[in-house]
């Protein structure tokens, strides 16, 4: 795994932007970007290369879940592996998100081993 891949974090709340960019970093992970919110999420995966998006479900106007279906759906875009980040580990969510295509699920509160363990079952060792 390439440590120096952009990663975009995708989060409504700036706080939460703030600690999983700290806990990338502390993983060794430097090039990273935040959106506040889907629409600009895809308007950065639409004009650079990424190599991960880490994103909250529970956004305005978009959720995490729709984000996930648009990156999926749109053909330069649905090899990029997808992390949804939530608060809420309820069976459905769980399902939909499969169904959507996420790669793997996080449940705050999550802390950098968390974040690695989840990493290296996307990626494979690092």
């Amino acid at each position: 795994m390439d440590k120096n891949m952009p990663i975009l974090i995708v989060d409504d709340y700036k706080t939460m932007l703030r600690i999983i960019r700290n806990l990338l970093k502390q993983l060794g992970f430097d090039n990273v970007d935040e959106a506040m919110d889907g629409s600009s999420a895809l308007q950065l995966l639409r004009s650079k290369s990424y190599g991960l998006v880490i994103s909250d479900w529970n956004m305005e106007p978009m959720t995490g879940l729709q984000l996930l279906k648009e990156v999926r759906a749109d053909a330069r875009l649905k090899h990029i592996p997808f992390v949804m980040v939530t608060a809420e580990s309820k069976t459905e969510n769980v399902v939909a998100a499969k169904e959507a295509g996420v790669t793997n699920y996080i449940v705050k509160p999550f802390n950098a081993e968390t974040l690695k363990q989840k990493l290296v079952a996307v990626f494979g060792n690092f």
